[in-house]
């Protein structure tokens, strides 16, 4: 990967499953999440929940992208989205698959290189295009004192 980005959140617990969400160096507002009964009280979205919003939102934002390329000016887009949850093979829930339909508001006709854009715009979306080829995640615990007890120290964090 020649050009590489990086940006920071943070996640800390409020209560029970509430955890508040920080977008780190951004004006974006704190988001709250929350898992469902009986675990949590469903006061926002779980992670689950976010994964699926985020490759539906990349989706018609990609779609968005490549139809303005061809200078087409799409009214709305709609994107629905439904996850299919299931159990791998050690029994642990996941979202096994993630079912996407986008709606345009035109007749199909009406937007100038359809063929080529279909063709090409699910790779602009970064969401879905890093869900499917897989993420390297590193995961590491550190107490209070910042001692690691799982994993390794994190490249160029900040506590």
């Amino acid at each position: 990967m020649a050009e590489t980005e990086t940006f920071s959140i943070v996640v800390e617990q409020e209560q029970d499953y509430v955890f508040r969400i920080s977008f780190e160096g951004t004006e974006i507002p704190d988001l709250l999440s929350d898992e469902p009964a009986p675990l949590g009280g469903g006061s926002g979205p779980n992670p689950s929940r976010m994964l699926v919003a985020a490759v539906a939102n990349c989706m018609g934002a990609s779609l968005l992208f490549a139809l303005r390329k061809y200078k087409n000016e799409p009214t709305s887009l709609r994107v629905q989205a439904t996850a299919h949850m299931g159990r791998n093979e050690a029994g642990r829930m996941r979202v096994a698959k993630v079912d996407a339909q986008i709606t345009l508001p035109e007749m199909a006709g009406s937007y100038q290189q359809i063929d080529r854009i279909l063709a090409q715009f699910e790779q602009f979306c970064v969401v879905t295009e890093s869900v499917r080829s897989g993420v390297e995640v590193n995961v590491s615990v550190v107490d209070v004192t910042g001692a690691l007890l799982h994993g390794t120290a994190a490249q160029g964090s900040t506590g």
